[in-house]
């Protein structure tokens, strides 16, 4: 029996990297993915690739950021699934700055992605999966940054060490809910993101700077979306069914061996 037959799942950033590792997966588990993103060539090539495969998905363009179109957005799954049983708060941005150098427009716009965007479908989704009174599924994407500290991460680690108090506080208000919360807290993963990210950042230093990053964490290497997949569809599954308020660190050994 497929581990999320039935079910309903939002996925939010769900069009590359991570969170397109999730809706594959959730897919072959039986599934019916909703991917939220704003790229839709990538939204379209997923629910494609995942349709190929024999899987369903759907994709809406959604800014996290803007609460009134996330609120239509996920009011329109709803009515049209008839369910939400998972939601994914996948979507999220870097920056690489400390305290003095990092710009009040850049530190605000991080927390309006990593923050508020999922604050905004956690408002959303709840409201949904209250009213319905069957219990439901949220998991955060943190980071290891929410509890531990790397070079010029200001903004990036305030906006995950936000996220996993988030996750704390929905698993114990909707406890009574049968709603459980908990968070992933990734290390370096190889991602296309990742790639965007080192080039942009360290431009002609990107195979270096891509070693130095990789040799960082003691497993002595990124780990793969589908490493994240994997523990993300253990999480959302009645496999889990006892873990909530938890934050789960995927990280290659990073927060305890280093």
């Amino acid at each position: 029996m497929p581990k999320l037959a039935s079910k309903t799942a939002i996925v939010t950033g769900g069009a590359s990297g991570i969170g397109l590792a999730i809706c594959k997966l959730f897919a072959q588990e039986g599934a019916a993915v909703e991917i939220l993103d704003r790229n839709v060539e990538e939204m379209t090539k997923a629910v494609a690739e995942i349709t190929a495969a024999g899987g369903v998905a759907n994709a809406v363009s959604c800014d996290v950021t803007d609460a009134a179109q996330v609120d239509a957005v996920i009011t329109e799954i709803h009515s049209r699934r008839g369910q939400i049983d998972i939601l994914v708060n996948n979507a999220g941005i870097a920056h690489v700055g400390n305290a003095l150098t990092t710009t009040p427009e850049d530190f605000e716009r991080i927390q309006r992605v990593n923050v508020f965007g999922p604050a905004n479908c956690l408002r959303s989704t709840l409201k949904f999966m209250v009213a319905d009174a069957k219990g439901g599924v949220i998991l955060n994407l943190a980071s290891c940054v929410s509890v531990m500290a790397i070079n010029d991460r200001f903004a990036y680690a305030t906006s995950k060490g936000a996220v996993l108090s988030m996750t704390y506080a929905v698993a114990k208000d909707f406890l009574a809910h049968n709603i459980r919360c908990n968070a992933l807290l990734p290390g370096r993963v190889h991602t296309p993101f990742v790639d965007g990210f080192i080039a942009k950042n360290y431009p002609g230093r990107e195979e270096e700077m891509f070693d130095k990053l990789s040799k960082a964490q003691p497993i002595g290497r990124m780990a793969r979306p589908e490493e994240m997949a994997t523990a993300a569809l253990f999480l959302c599954s009645d496999d889990a069914s006892f873990i909530t308020g938890t934050g789960m660190p995927v990280d290659g050994g990073t927060l305890t061996i280093r």
